[in-house]
């Protein structure tokens, strides 16, 4: 479902370098390797003193109006709308006021709110981009974190490429959207979807993950570990797909413009997007890179089915998303949105593996080695492929770590 709205008036940015960071410590074979399968380039988890404002390291403030959307907020310097709460949290906050005497594009202005941005301190090419936020209600409110090409200032919007993680207007409480933009599908011609939740749940009643895993030629959707949609050039007609270099972050909390639309008096205010952490993961299989194994083969999920118990198997290599894995910071492989789990908890030779949502147990984690072994640390053992049979289909399992062919893996 397209995003309907046009071009939002961006900061130019300048150029900065992708951070990355890729470590991998060798183990003694048979032993569980010491090692960091990816790298955390860009954290946030927005802990200091109530009233803080943001690491200036990390976010710069925008200021100003936006015509283009016909948005009816002033985003405003310092910390008056955009503070961190004290408990971990970053409070974006939208109000009716203005207290500055502020003008904008339709004479002075009614409210007020923030938008944040890393232009200049961070930019990321490929890998896992999250964030973990609880959204505001109410109509006209329009929450985003979104991305943009770094080329901005070089090419213009849409040439730049805009990649929307989550959006969401205020009269849709129980869905968002994901889209992204680039020369020929911008504004309401953006390719993208949506996600609702089940049973009339709003987004606003609890914290939420939305991310992407962003590879080569590749870009997946997810809201809490639910992926929603992937999109590849084959979905753009022809036209050029522009999201083959580094972008930066953008956080912004919008009152009214063409989309949502504007407040009325069932709105009220103040209103809060609420910020738990926001990461971006590459490095090792953070790009979404397949694993090759006994073969020549790839761990593949089965069917490119992303439903939890689907088992992964040994393939051949063919690119696909089922074959894309991201190599998390907390030690998850993850492909679809889900994470490489051991059935059961098992920690037996011969434990299957399969795809399951992202719990963060024992049994998700995984640490590889230089050696090429692919170990879950609860077990001590090594990810295995069944029988030493390299026929497609061929399940993956836990077993003792012997350093024969069938437990040897390359990652990216």
């Amino acid at each position: 479902m397209a995003a309907p709205r046009l071009l939002r008036r961006c900061l130019l940015a300048a150029l900065s370098a992708v951070l990355v960071a890729s470590v991998a410590t060798g183990a003694a074979q048979a032993d569980p390797p010491n090692v960091t399968a990816a790298a955390v380039t860009f954290s946030d988890t927005f802990d200091g003193p109530a009233g803080a404002a943001v690491d200036s390291s990390k976010w710069q403030v925008e200021t100003g109006d936006n015509v283009n959307n016909h948005e009816r907020q002033y985003y405003t310097p310092g910390n008056r709308n955009a503070a961190l709460d004290g408990q971990g949290h970053l409070v974006i906050t939208a109000r009716k006021e203005n207290p500055a005497n502020y003008q904008c594009w339709y004479g002075t202005c009614q409210y007020t709110s923030a938008r944040l941005n890393t232009a200049g301190k961070f930019t990321a090419q490929y890998g896992h981009v999250e964030a973990r936020l609880k959204v505001p209600r109410g109509q006209g409110m329009w929450p985003a974190f979104w991305m943009l090409g770094n080329d901005l200032g070089q090419v213009g919007w849409p040439d730049s490429g805009e990649i929307d993680v989550m959006e969401n207007v205020g009269y849709e409480p129980s869905t968002v959207h994901g889209t992204i933009h680039g020369p020929g599908y911008s504004g309401s011609g953006g390719i993208g979807a949506a996600y609702s939740l089940p049973g009339g749940q709003a987004f606003a009643d609890a914290f939420h993950t939305f991310a992407v895993d962003w590879a080569p030629d590749s870009i997946t959707w997810s809201v809490d570990g639910q992926v929603y949609q992937r999109r590849t050039p084959a979905d753009l007609g022809g036209r050029s797909w522009v999201f083959d270099k580094p972008f930066f972050l953008i956080l912004n909390l919008a009152v009214g413009g063409y989309w949502p639309g504007d407040p009325d008096g069932s709105t009220v205010f103040p209103q809060q997007l609420v910020v738990d952490h926001v990461s971006v993961t590459t490095g090792g299989a953070a790009t979404g890179g397949a694993i090759r194994g006994l073969a020549g083969k790839c761990v593949d999920v089965a069917g490119a089915n992303s439903a939890n118990g689907t088992p992964v198997q040994l393939y051949d290599c063919n690119g696909s998303a089922a074959q894309q894995w991201t190599a998390g910071a907390d030690g998850t492989l993850r492909a679809l949105g889900k994470c490489l789990d051991v059935t059961g908890n098992g920690t037996a030779d011969g434990s299957t593996v399969q795809l399951w949502d992202c719990t963060g147990g024992a049994n998700q984690r995984w640490a590889v080695s230089t050696a090429g072994d692919i170990v879950n640390p609860q077990a001590d053992k090594c990810l295995d492929v069944t029988g030493n049979d390299p026929a497609n289909g061929t399940r993956l399992q836990l077993w003792t770590c012997t350093g024969g062919a069938n437990q040897k893996w390359t990652v990216g």
